[in-house]
């Protein structure tokens, strides 16, 4: 099998076509007719247009010899463009970094301006609604994403909530376990695919808590648990996984909805602000 990764996805999907089941001919065709498309989807996303199965998509790419999609997208964004532009986009080797800068500050503001159009606020408020009332809110993530959700422990805290949050896939595990339909469970992952967190989130929905997702896919493995899904507009090949712009759409998201919990509880979140600023004060020259 790492023979055979060794050629091109492309190579491999054309020399081994016949080989492959009817279902899995129409995954190879899509990822055949709109490569670049399929390094930014997610494999519930290329399921659904190729018309089949999610374990469609990935026996298909277990038959290529790779250890499942994410793999494989990895090796196609590997062939795709050049080792600079699969790290950081479209910025070219020779760039200045003036003109890198630019490009840089020019995707984010991209991101962050749909972000702003994929926002509901109808969603936005359903959210708000629940953690007025909520006893406890859940936040978990790994990787890049474990950061992000220490980050709104940290935001939440300061409002006055209680809050727990976890990397430790054990923890995550357990916390969700117990959670109820007082609790809201908040799940961060970019890509929507992350087992662990999407485990996590099907074992909070199967104890009846709130279950909210903040992903960059609405079609992806994790959303299926979702009450409520909160998008980030930001696209990333595999060798980009938490880019600092992923990050920051999500923060905007994080910073709307904490804002919007502080004006709906006015005096309630500025006195827990208060106090918590209090707390902190002679830790700080």
């Amino acid at each position: 099998m790492n023979i055979l990764k060794q050629s091109s996805p492309l190579v491999l999907i054309s020399s081994m076509y016949k080989s492959l089941t009817k279902a899995e001919q129409k995954v190879a065709d899509l990822v055949t007719r709109d490569t670049h498309d399929a390094v930014y989807s997610s494999v519930t996303d290329l399921a659904e247009k190729a018309n089949v199965g999610e374990t469609t998509v990935i026996r298909f790419c277990r038959k290529l010899g790779y250890r499942g999609f994410q793999d494989f997208k990895l090796a196609v964004a590997q062939n795709l463009v050049s080792p600079s532009e699969q790290v950081h986009g479209k910025i070219e080797d020779g760039d200045s970094l003036a003109v890198v800068s630019k490009k840089i500050t020019s995707q984010i503001i991209d991101s962050l301006d749909n972000t702003l159009n994929l926002l509901q606020p109808s969603s936005v408020e359903k959210v708000v609604d629940r953690i007025t009332t909520a006893r406890k809110l859940y936040f978990f993530g790994v990787g890049s994403s474990g950061i992000l959700a220490k980050d709104a422990k940290h935001r939440f805290m300061r409002l006055g909530y209680h809050v727990e949050q976890s990397s430790d896939t054990h923890i995550m595990a357990m916390n969700a376990a117990l959670a109820t339909n007082e609790d809201i469970v908040f799940g961060i992952s970019t890509s929507g695919s992350t087992k662990d967190v999407v485990d996590t989130m099907r074992i909070a929905k199967e104890n009846h808590a709130f279950i909210v997702c903040l992903t960059s896919h609405s079609k992806s493995p994790i959303t299926q648990y979702a009450d409520v899904i909160l998008l980030a507009a930001s696209k990333e090949t595999p060798l980009q996984g938490g880019s600092f712009s992923s990050k920051i759409a999500q923060l905007q998201l994080l910073d709307i909805l904490t804002t919007a919990v502080a004006l709906k509880r006015k005096d309630y979140t500025f006195k827990s602000i208060e106090k918590t600023a209090k707390a902190v004060l002679d830790k700080m020259y």
